[in-house]
């Protein structure tokens, strides 16, 4: 049986009963519930919760959250499983608003775009726990100028600027969750001393900015050279033990892997499927923005690929809870020098094979052997989706373009406007078709790749886009001459 919500007659756990606003949590709820109106009892409400199972596994096990794990006992992926049952004892009708309701608002810790969601991400953690910057609640960005200008007069297009967050990109949305959860470890005596990944930038930013907010060692595994100085000051400003290696994100990333089994250290990279329950929060988000209409296409940058699937995993709860009818289509989007997925879509789902990843200004994408594969290939074949792939200068001609029209935005946002421009070329997306961007980090990362473009420092690359600064004397005709002949240019 699910409650429905209306303005008269609205349940809560008792414990945070309200006469005037929801305010539901996820702690156990009393054996007995009763309404706003009359008092009378209704029936128990089982209590939220979530555990460890084995990903897309029809099997008995599972694991608390509370362990420290992060394979299931054949290897295979782990995945965070809420009770659903639990969630549907309360109708979409009250989930929107509830949602709704905790938008912009200051009570701790649900004005943040991931803990306003709490009851479907870490229902059982104590508000006590909790380390946010209040993440989340990212621009929604109607990019009409660059739909109209460059996509054949597209007029349904958005950008989500997810890198308008606490450390610049999408990462804190997943990194305010797992830190949350080590806190919570912590104060339980779990043998724990610090928190480690390995990372191209973004991770390694915000592992080492919440952890910093918590007080927790942080230990970030960087390949060296191989990221921006605008990531690589971050962890370093945030406190955290940098480790500068001689390989790439795979060799960081198979360090780590077997650093953390040995040694008292929480691992952050998105084998943890704890930072997925965050990231999901970023789909929900979209369609509150939308005032909970389905987009007809959502496009994601991919590289270790757990993003793809938490986009489809947030769709896919407001689905099963009833918020909306339908989930979108999905895209991944990837870079031409590190395109595993891309390959092994075109192949048609056959065999994965990992590929050597080699230097694109994608960064953080940069990924040839993805941890999250299974996730990602499950979530496009259940959501009907579709890979594509950019090179070298198309990104950067494309994140130019982009530029050009009031955003600023990261190399692999310009990857995922390419999947976008080649599809819109091959009429899959249609003119009319609602489709979402999805900008990963802020492109102030990645100043550097952007003054090398607009100089013309790329070897090989046109830089169509480039818009250099024209030197003039500092005399009074020669700049009325140059500016004459601009206005007369662009008028």
């Amino acid at each position: 049986m699910a409650y429905t919500y209306s303005p008269t007659t609205t349940f809560f756990p008792k414990h945070h009963l309200r006469s005037t606003t929801i305010n539901c949590t996820s702690s156990p709820p009393p054996t007995t519930v009763t309404t706003t109106t009359n008092r009378q009892p209704i029936p128990p409400l089982l209590p939220f919760s979530a555990k460890y199972v084995p990903f897309n596994s029809i099997t008995d096990e599972s694991y608390s959250l509370d362990e420290i794990i992060y394979r299931s006992s054949s290897g295979g992926l782990l995945d965070v499983q809420h009770d659903m049952n639990a969630l549907k004892q309360f109708d979409g009708k009250y989930w929107r608003t509830l949602f709704d309701s905790r938008v912009g608002r200051t009570t701790w810790p649900y004005g943040s775009g991931v803990w306003s969601k709490k009851e479907w991400v870490l229902p059982e953690i104590d508000n006590d726990d909790i380390i946010s910057c209040f993440e989340g609640n990212s621009n929604l960005f109607w990019a009409e100028r660059y739909g109209k200008e460059n996509l054949n007069g597209m007029n349904d297009l958005w950008v989500k600027h997810c890198g308008i967050s606490h450390t610049g990109s999408f990462k804190d949305l997943g990194m305010t969750v797992l830190v949350s959860q080590v806190n919570r470890l912590r104060k339980m005596n779990k043998p724990l001393v610090g928190v480690g990944c390995a990372s191209t930038g973004d991770t390694s930013a915000a592992l080492s900015a919440y952890c910093a907010a918590a007080g927790i060692p942080s230990i970030v595994f960087l390949p060296a050279n191989k990221i921006s100085m605008a990531q690589l000051v971050q962890p370093i400003a945030n406190g955290a033990f940098v480790l500068s290696m001689d390989t790439d994100f795979d060799g960081c990333m198979k360090l780590i892997r077997e650093i953390t089994s040995e040694l008292p250290i929480y691992l952050a990279n998105s084998l943890n499927s704890l930072r997925l329950e965050g990231q999901k929060t970023a789909a929900i988000e979209i369609l509150q923005q939308f005032d909970w209409e389905v987009p007809d296409w959502v496009i994601i940058p991919g590289g270790n690929l757990g993003n793809i699937y938490a986009f489809y995993k947030g769709f896919k709860m407001c689905e099963e809870l009833g918020l909306v009818d339908r989930i979108p289509r999905l895209v991944c989007a990837q870079a031409a020098n590190a395109n595993p997925l891309y390959l092994n879509y075109k192949s048609g789902w056959k065999n994965f094979t990992p590929v050597k990843a080699t230097t694109t200004f994608a960064s953080a994408i940069q990924i040839g052997d993805p941890v999250s594969i299974d996730r990602a290939v499950y979530a496009l074949k259940n959501s009907d989706g579709i890979v594509e792939e950019a090179t070298e200068e198309e990104l950067m001609d494309e994140m130019a373009a982009a530029d050009a029209t009031g955003m600023f935005v990261c190399p692999h946002t310009g990857v995922a406007l390419v999947a976008l421009r080649k599809l819109r070329e091959r009429g899959v997306i249609g003119r009319s078709d609602r489709t979402v961007v999805v900008s990963t980090a802020h492109g102030l990362k990645f100043s550097q790749a952007k003054i090398d473009y607009h100089s013309k420092a790329i070897e090989g690359m046109g830089c169509k886009f480039a818009n250099p600064p024209v030197e003039v004397k500092a005399e009074y005709g020669a700049v009325m001459d140059v500016l004459t002949k601009y206005l007369s240019n662009v008028s």
